[in-house]
Formats: structure tokens, C-alpha cells, sequence
């Protein structure tokens, strides 16, 4: 148990690593949906009554999208430095390298999630920092992060990946994404924990089954 933590720990901290270097791809997230927000706060003209209706729509859309973005960019890295090739030369478990390089990318993911939290805020007025809405986003970190890992490293070799993965991960992820705007929805309008507690069990519903399938299917999806 201890090896197996020591594995994910130093596999976490590589990913990590690697992006403090860069930043290529918290950049690129950050950017992408601060952009996106920016362009519907101009088109919307948000008041009071269209930021409630279109907020959180266009909130997790951004995150959404920008995330697919900086998955690209990520896998980009990975291609040019043959590094899934060096993972798997490693005498190590699939399972392992999974959580590790999950973990990399939940931790920036989480951090992209809050910067863009406080441009929307400041964009459409809407104070979106309630616990209900930081669960929500926490559990669609888990969730993006466990199979965007499993879609970038199944098509890592492939030349259209900037357009395949988009198509693999959007509707995939699709329930997850419904739940936090719903969730979003409902806590903005003022509704109790009552109203966002089906959304956010369904979260959690989605997030143990893909992550438990995700990492199921990643030993395979390296080996082939």
C-alpha cells in the first residue's frame, strides 16, 4: 500500500512538474474560458434576470470547452516527448499511472476552475461561490479529469486528435455537465440544498462509474 502511494505520489508530482514549467495548459484553460465568458458578456449585456437565465450555461460551457483545450495541449506534450511510451516501459501498474496522471490533472484543473470562477463573478454579478456550486465543481474536476486522462492517452497518436477528442469527451461528460448547470442554477436562484441535491448525487453517480470504468480501460487503452 505504501509503494503503491509512494508510485502515485511521484507520478502526481511529474505531472505537476511538467505544467509548472510550462503552463501551457493552465494558461490555455484560463484564457480560453475567460474569453468565452467575456465575448457572452458582451453579446448578453447581462442584468439581473439574463445573468440568472444564462449564467451558468455560459459558465460551464467555458470551463467545458477550455478544457478540452488545454487536454489538447497536454496530449501535444506528451506526443512530442514520447512520455506515455516511457510510462510504459516503467515497471509499473496501468492502475497507478492513472491515478497519477489524474490527479495532475484534477489539481490544475481546480485551480483553472476557481481563477475562471472569479472572472465570471466579476463579468455577470453572480456570486457563485456557495458550497453547493464548489461541490458541484469539484466533482466535475474528478470527472474531467479521470476521462479526458483516458480519451488523450487513446487517441495521443492520432493526426486529428484536436478534433476526435472534442468529439469523445463532450458527450461523454455531457451528464456531469447538465448537473453543475442545474446546480449552478438552482443555487444562483436562491433554492435550498433540497433543489441541488439530485443534481449533485448524479454527479456522483457519473464520477464512480467513469472513473472506475476509465481506469479499467486505461491499462488497455496503453497497451494497444
Amino acid at each position: 500500500m505504501t509503494a503503491s502511494l509512494s508510485i502515485i505520489w511521484a507520478l502526481t508530482l511529474k505531472e505537476l512538474r511538467i505544467e509548472s514549467r510550462n503552463r501551457d495548459v493552465a494558461v490555455a484553460i484560463v484564457m480560453f474560458a475567460s474569453l468565452v465568458i467575456a465575448i457572452f458578456a458582451i453579446a448578453i449585456e447581462p442584468n439581473a434576470r439574463t445573468a440568472l437565465e444564462t449564467g451558468p450555461g455560459v459558465l460551464w460551457a467555458a470551463i467545458t470547452f477550455a478544457g478540452v483545450v488545454g487536454m489538447t495541449r497536454a496530449t501535444s506534450h506528451e506526443l512530442e516527448n514520447d512520455a506515455v511510451g516511457a510510462l510504459m516501459l516503467a515497471p509499473v501498474s496501468r492502475d497507478l499511472v492513472f491515478i497519477g496522471k489524474s490527479l495532475g490533472s484534477f489539481v490544475f484543473l481546480t485551480i483553472a476552475m476557481l481563477i475562471v470562477f472569479v472572472v465570471f463573478t466579476f463579468m455577470f454579478n453572480l456570486s457563485i461561490f456557495r458550497a453547493e456550486i464548489l461541490l458541484v465543481a469539484l466533482l466535475a474536476a474528478i470527472g474531467f479529469a479521470s476521462v479526458g486522462t483516458l480519451f488523450s492517452s487513446l487517441i495521443f497518436r492520432v493526426r486529428a486528435r484536436e478534433v476526435l477528442l472534442p468529439m469523445l469527451f463532450l458527450p461523454t461528460v455531457a451528464p456531469l455537465l447538465f448537473s453543475a448547470i442545474r446546480v449552478t442554477s438552482v443555487s444562483v436562484a436562491g433554492d435550498t440544498w433540497s433543489a441541488s441535491l439530485p443534481w449533485i448525487q448524479l454527479a456522483v453517480v457519473y464520477d464512480v462509474v467513469f472513473v472506475t470504468a476509465s481506469a479499467l480501460l486505461f491499462g488497455y487503452v496503453l497497451d494497444d
